[in-house]
């Protein structure tokens, strides 16, 4: 287990002085005496004076090179939390910019959550927002987390399971996203050693049994390369790669490798000086050993989202063996281990922000825009986690402009990384100049187009698609307001009808008698209450017997019995919450009952069907409605065709029902005999006269004996029966 190397502030101040300058250095000596002043008396679970924590964090910052301030935050980062000290009387002793840091490192702890995981996302969502203004913050987070990993021995084995569960599922990724390396990897190393020791231990001792073996091979493969560089006249270090215990584990259970498999493969690094001289050595190598073909990644001319850049090529070396080779130069070696960190590392007071730095600053506004559109802290954090996928693909608009994506994204979340309102009324998409489903996942080097059309929605299909969380944000978001407004109309239109058997409108109703019914259902306002019977949460009837009541006592006696004559007209656009049942198909001329459903809204059944018999009577369940004259839209219905057996029947059958202008959702046969069938249709009609003019059509086809529209219930037994009779 590593410890901070820096155990007192003197040896510290020593290795901050080689980058800092002496005011610096002091203000860190300053802040470090402070929080040993503030946390006196308090001690860690291993016993060690309080303050060797901070310090330690700061150690950790201070290997980074980061600046001063960042330093000064990290010895003050539990001040705020564990002490009686204020944001405001830090601010006084070390400025806005320390305080403000402390106060976005500081734990979310005077809320009390419902469970541990909203607990988490909370905490998470405060850094999430604490990031966008000075992503140091998350920095010093990280450093805070690793330290607490280092010294995760002394506390119980569930609490250390669940730090290590929260390390490898948050902070690992944050730290990739960041492209902080060194800090990645021993994030994974120690989070798996608390979470699965036996694991942990197992692979350890199986690696050290064969690093003997491999050392010769290491060693020839080292020195052939080395051989090949000097010929070459090419400047370049050869380092071999040695594979960390959490990657071999992943690589064993997700892509359900042995042991051995994985340790087959020899790993190098060669680092140079140049990016240019980075593929002269991509050549000399190819030229001594042949390359596996669709295996050379180019990540310095398309970086990682990360900022991450290397070359990547696999090599038949000798005898077989595979070698992985990375090249890269001095600059992206820093690169690659302190991530976003490497801006301070490298930063001068005219220097512009590095890629890494803009790239993060872009990642942590996506976060902001997803927290603003994620219903809830859970929400919001499975959406991160889901973005934190480290595996991307390439994909080019038409003008040629690059969009990294999570590997498995399709066409919406394309569209939605473009721009939520180019998601938003996605209908269509061109991949490499192909039509395309909007669901086909994409792979890098495509060229992605995005047809729009205005006034089109998200489809909710879509969610079971999308891989990154802005489009699934965006998504449920979209539909979550789009339910919203459609619930509040029809719970206005349903309380209007209920109040109308009381003799009053909504209009007419008192703010006090609203007030008086709020008060008594604990909700916060009238859409509120509107929205809730429009999602058939809370009856209408009994809403207006209260609002009545409020108004008139007598009122709602007298008039309880004339609100069931009163009915509510369907438009057939009142969308999602207005829903027709699927085991009696109602279309326009049916008689037709609207059943209220706990969350869903409305249920549109037919007058006669079986489902609603019990409930049928009853107004808190049950709605007088019919159709609108100018109802509009399409409605399912379901036929049943009995005909003889002929050649091309089937496409006889369905030119027929387009030709009526209805279309055909679905097509099933049932075979009764060798000269029989029975053909199951299940259409798209406007209203009865359409249905009817359909069937009509149908009936004129020669073999066709006998067309009936069925009931679901119905048909599913006349299937049984058919089948029955072979």
């Amino acid at each position: 287990m590593q410890v901070a190397s820096l155990d007192t502030i003197d040896s510290l101040a020593d290795g901050l002085s080689s980058y800092l300058g002496k005011d610096q250095v002091n203000n860190v000596r300053r802040a470090y005496f402070y929080a040993e002043q503030a946390h006196d008396g308090q001690f860690r679970r291993s016993g060690d004076a309080y303050v060797t924590h901070p310090l330690a964090v700061a150690s950790i910052l201070s290997d980074m090179h980061m600046d001063h301030q960042s330093l000064m935050a990290a010895m003050l980062h539990d001040v705020i939390e564990d002490t009686g000290i204020t944001k405001t009387a830090i601010k006084s002793q070390f400025g806005n910019t320390v305080a403000d840091l402390v106060d976005g490192v500081s734990k979310l702890n005077k809320i009390t959550f419902s469970s541990r995981a909203e607990a988490q996302a909370e905490n998470f969502q405060k850094m999430a927002m604490a990031m966008a203004k000075d992503l140091r913050v998350i920095l010093v987070k990280i450093a805070d987390r690793l330290h607490n990993m280092r010294t995760l021995d002394v506390l119980a084995p569930d609490k250390r399971r669940r730090i290590a569960r929260e390390t490898l599922d948050i902070y690992a990724p944050i730290a990739n996203r960041l492209g902080m390396n060194n800090v990645r990897v021993e994030f994974e190393e120690l989070g798996f050693a608390a979470l699965y020791p036996m694991r942990s231990n197992r692979i350890s001792a199986a690696v050290k049994s064969i690093r003997g073996n491999r050392k010769e091979i290491v060693s020839q493969i080292q020195t052939s390369l080395e051989a090949c560089l000097e010929r070459e006249g090419l400047p370049g270090r050869t380092i071999g790669r040695e594979k960390h215990l959490y990657s071999i584990y992943e690589k064993m259970r997700s892509k359900r490798k042995s042991f051995s498999e994985i340790m087959d493969v020899y790993a190098f690094r060669i680092i140079v000086d140049r990016v240019d001289t980075c593929y002269r050595v991509l050549g000399a190598v190819h030229s001594l050993y042949k390359p596996v073909p669709g295996r050379f990644k180019d990540y310095i001319a398309i970086p990682k989202a990360n900022g991450y850049q290397s070359l990547h090529t696999t090599l038949f070396g000798m005898h077989g063996v595979p070698i992985e080779i990375q090249i890269r130069t001095e600059e992206m070696e820093a690169m690659v281990n302190n991530g976003v960190a490497s801006h301070w590392l490298y930063k001068s007071s005219d220097d512009l922000p590095s890629n890494a730095h803009i790239r993060a600053r872009e990642w942590v506004n996506g976060l902001l825009e997803m927290q603003k559109h994620a219903g809830n802290s859970l929400e919001f954090i499975e959406n991160v986690k889901i973005d934190l996928f480290p595996d991307e693909i390439y994909v080019f608009t038409p003008k040629g402009q690059i969009f990294e994506l999570p590997a498995g994204s399709t066409a919406v979340d394309f569209a939605f990384a473009i721009h939520t309102d180019v998601g938003n009324s996605c209908v269509a998409c061109r991949i490499s100049r192909r039509l395309a489903p909007l669901s086909e996942p994409l792979q890098s080097g495509q060229t992605v187009e995005i047809i729009t059309a205005p006034g089109t929605q998200p489809n909710p299909a879509w969610l079971s698609f999308v891989v990154t969380g802005k489009a699934r944000s965006n998504i449920r978001h979209y539909l979550k307001n789009q339910k919203h407004s459609e619930s509040v109309a029809l719970g206005k239109r349903l309380l209007n009808k209920a109040l109308a058997g009381f003799g009053t409108r909504i209009e007419s109703v008192s703010n006090e008698n609203f007030d008086a019914v709020l008060q008594q259902t604990n909700l916060k306002s009238v859409d509120q209450l509107l929205e809730e019977i429009g999602l058939g949460n809370r009856m209408s009837y009994m809403i207006a017997q209260r609002l009545a009541a409020q108004g008139n006592v007598a009122a709602a006696n007298e008039q309880s019995e004339t609100d069931q004559h009163g009915t509510l007209a369907i438009r057939g656009s009142e969308g999602m919450v207005m829903n027709y049942a699927k085991c009696c198909h109602p279309i326009p001329g049916d008689p037709i009952v609207g059943h209220i459903s706990s969350g869903r809204g409305m249920v549109i059944h037919a007058d006669d069907c079986n489902n609603i018999t019990d409930i049928r009577d009853n107004p808190e369940k049950c709605v007088a409605v019919t159709w609108d004259p100018d109802v509009e839209g399409e409605f399912s219905v379901e036929l049943r065709v009995e005909l003889e057996n002929q050649r091309g029947i089937i496409a006889t059958l369905a030119t027929t029902i387009t030709g009526a202008e209805a279309n055909i959702e679905k097509i099933s046969t049932v075979e009764r005999d060798a000269r029989f069938s029975i053909v199951n249709l299940s259409l798209n009609v406007k209203n009865r006269v359409h249905l009817a003019r359909v069937m009509k059509r149908v009936r004129l086809i020669k073999p066709v004996s006998r067309v009936t529209r069925v009931k679901s219930r119905k048909v599913k037994k006349t299937i049984k029966s058919t089948l029955g009779t072979h």
